[in-house]
């Protein structure tokens, strides 16, 4: 959960651009943002997929073609069949993507001071990235931060339209004074949250990302939180719920600060890692900076997934396919502030696990 006003964000130096923010000229060259081909299913052997048209007679169903009213007919058919099938999608957050300029010093850091361990890496040279994958669990049931190095950029623009990470912690003095004595710098010193008792503090890594340190009972998922900001927090809960499949997990306003959260998820937080919107009063754009990349998560078909974030008002900026060399099927959306989300292929990513 947020705590602490953001609103002191002066708004005269926000941009924004629901394009993809600029990026250095290899830094788009993540697994994840490379070309597929285009799937674009018929949209006529879609509607006849539908059982709920097939009840309507042929005579009235050819005739209301002729009237017009076929169309509005199928639409809300089509419309209510993918809500309902994003409701039953197996769908979990995989990896938060963020890029670092020196992989090696941020996995010290993160292994050190925060007790995450390195799961993977991996490294293209053909493509001049590499990749390190870390967390509190396996993979395959955790989520996970995903570092991507781009060969020779060493500094990124975090913007201020990313907030920070949320990291759930037994003891955030400990924490906070082992990150002190490993060089990492500490914006907010352990105490009590305005207007409660729950302890917490905030610590920069090395490439300045934010890290909240949630003192908590021991949780499955210590990595609990990632928080954005959004300009119309309505209207981005119900997108993510719509389109995501998400449940709006809580809510709370706080005047006296003027900002709102909510936490949205697949599950309970004390459990899961969850998304954290905030909604700073009458701030409506945000610099995304170059910095901060997407989250992933899985589904179980890619291509219904699609659809259905497109019936939702998203946009999709990477049509569903399998991936060119390792055939993982994905797509890419981008959300109505910007934010953009990687839904992955539930089968194949456990095979990029093997």
């Amino acid at each position: 959960m947020a705590t602490l006003p953001i609103a002191s964000v002066s708004s005269s130096t926000m941009v924004f651009s629901m394009k993809t923010p600029p990026f250095p000229s290899n830094s788009l060259k993540h697994p994840y943002i490379r070309n597929s081909y285009n799937h674009l299913p018929s949209r006529r052997l879609a509607l006849f997929q539908l059982g709920s048209v097939s009840a309507i007679p042929q005579s009235e169903f050819l005739g209301s073609i002729v009237s017009g009213k076929s169309e509005n007919t199928a639409t809300a058919i089509k419309e209510q069949d993918a809500l309902n099938w994003v409701k039953n999608d197996s769908r979990r957050m995989l990896h938060v993507v963020y890029r670092v300029g020196d992989l090696e010093k941020t996995i010290k850091f993160y292994t050190e001071c925060l007790g995450m361990k390195l799961s993977r890496k991996r490294d293209i040279p053909e493509e001049q990235y590499s990749n390190a994958f870390l967390g509190y669990g396996p993979e395959d049931s955790h989520f996970a931060v995903e570092l991507t190095y781009n060969y020779g950029v060493d500094k990124y623009n975090i913007g201020n339209g990313f907030g920070h990470f949320g990291v759930a912690v037994n003891d955030v003095s400990k924490t906070v004074d082992l990150a002190k004595a490993k060089g990492g710098k500490v914006t907010r010193d352990p105490g009590p949250v305005k207007g409660g008792t729950r302890i917490i503090a905030f610590i920069e890594d090395p490439d300045g990302y934010t890290f909240e340190l949630l003192e908590r009972k021991p949780t499955p998922e210590p990595l609990c939180q990632v928080v954005l900001r959004v300009g119309d927090l309505d209207r981005s809960i119900n997108f993510y719920k719509k389109a995501f499949g998400m449940e709006l997990l809580r809510a709370k306003d706080n005047p006296e600060y003027k900002y709102t959260t909510a936490m949205m998820g697949y599950g309970p937080e004390d459990k899961d890692a969850v998304l954290e919107l905030t909604y700073n009063y009458g701030v409506t754009e945000y610099d995304k900076g170059n910095g901060y990349a997407q989250i992933a998560i899985g589904t179980d078909d890619v291509y219904k997934t699609a659809e259905a974030i497109k019936l939702c008002g998203g946009t999709i900026i990477l049509e569903p396919g399998p991936l060119p060399g390792i055939n993982t099927k994905i797509t890419a959306c981008l959300d109505p502030d910007g934010w953009k989300s990687v839904f992955v292929d539930n089968i194949d990513f456990l095979k990029e696990l093997e």
